[in-house]
């Protein structure tokens, strides 16, 4: 088996860092899937990514049909309006590789398409994004096994500056991961304070400790044992104390936030297993009533003939 066409369904921070490590290999079909003026708008534009611009070929889903590997970086909110796409670009032997963030990605894409087309997979990538386009320091791929796919995946990935490894474990280390992003990023996305917060305040702790400990009881009924990559993953990578997260680069730049995935998920798998998750609830609520002062629901001044009062 040997990788020779890659198509990437979101070209954001992940998928440009994907885009980024595969523009090195000559020796393969690159694309990213778009349609509409977005489509128009990557083909006169490219990608803008550590200062360089790159321009990979643009499909639709359907000129995609058939491709060897697809990777799906999409926002989770993107994800149920993007199954069709997916689905017309998956041929019989398309393998694909969910890049997104949280835990359920993979069962949902692989109720639309089937699970033999699916290789569970994680990326870690410190990025960000300027006014010049995506910035961000090489992370980590990780998948399962030495199976024919696997080890396409990998040659595919050899010398183009993406650092990858195999592991046996690659369902704790999507859990792992989900609890750094449960965890750290958002409290800090509720104070609006770098990551430095957790340092620097035992209320911060307390809060990140409660939400971990949330978790951790969901993934121990789940039979999740993250004791098996704790010693390596438990912690992110070595940051600045001023480095803000996903969720909070997004209520900075005023967009929604992907808190469905994160707390949203647990809320719900917590009410199937009966196990209560107060801090996430909070969590859950406090980052969408963030979301909605950014839509400006909460912008008074017009109103100010209007009188209320706290119920």
């Amino acid at each position: 088996m040997q990788i020779k066409s890659v198509a990437v369904l979101g070209a954001g921070a992940v998928g440009s860092y994907v885009i980024w490590g595969l523009s090195s290999r000559k020796d393969i079909r690159l694309a990213v899937i778009a349609e509409g003026p977005r489509a128009e708008r990557l083909k006169q534009q490219g990608i803008t990514i550590n200062g360089t611009t790159y321009r990979p070929q643009v499909w639709t889903p359907q000129e995609a049909n058939g491709v060897d590997l697809l990777v799906v970086a999409l926002k989770y909110g993107a994800l149920p309006g993007a199954l069709d796409s997916i689905a017309a670009a998956v041929g019989p032997n398309t393998t694909v590789m969910s890049l997104m963030n949280g835990v359920d990605s993979e069962e949902i894409i692989a109720a639309k398409i089937g699970a033999e087309h699916v290789l569970p997979s994680l990326i870690k990538v410190a990025s960000h994004k300027e006014a010049d386009g995506y910035h961000f320091n090489p992370g980590e791929l990780a998948a399962p096994l030495k199976s024919e796919r696997v080890q396409a995946v990998e040659a595919l990935l050899a010398g183009t500056g993406i650092h990858s490894r195999v592991t046996p474990y690659i369902k704790e280390e999507i859990w792992s991961k989900f609890r750094l992003n449960v965890c750290n990023n958002l409290p800090q996305a509720i104070l609006g304070a770098g990551v430095g917060c957790y340092q620097s305040s035992a209320h911060m702790k307390a809060i990140s400790d409660g939400l971990c400990h949330e978790l951790e009881a969901i993934a121990v009924a789940k039979g999740i044992d993250l004791s098996k990559v704790d010693a390596s993953s438990r912690h992110g990578s070595l940051v600045p104390p001023a480095t803000r997260y996903s969720t909070l680069q997004d209520l900075d730049a005023g967009r929604h936030t992907e808190i469905d995935m994160f707390s949203g998920a647990l809320m719900r798998m917590g009410q199937e297993l009966g196990i209560p998750t107060p801090y996430n609830e909070y969590t859950y609520h406090m980052i969408k009533a963030l979301e909605e002062k950014n839509d400006g629901l909460f912008d008074y001044a017009a109103k100010a003939s209007d009188l209320t009062c706290a119920k």
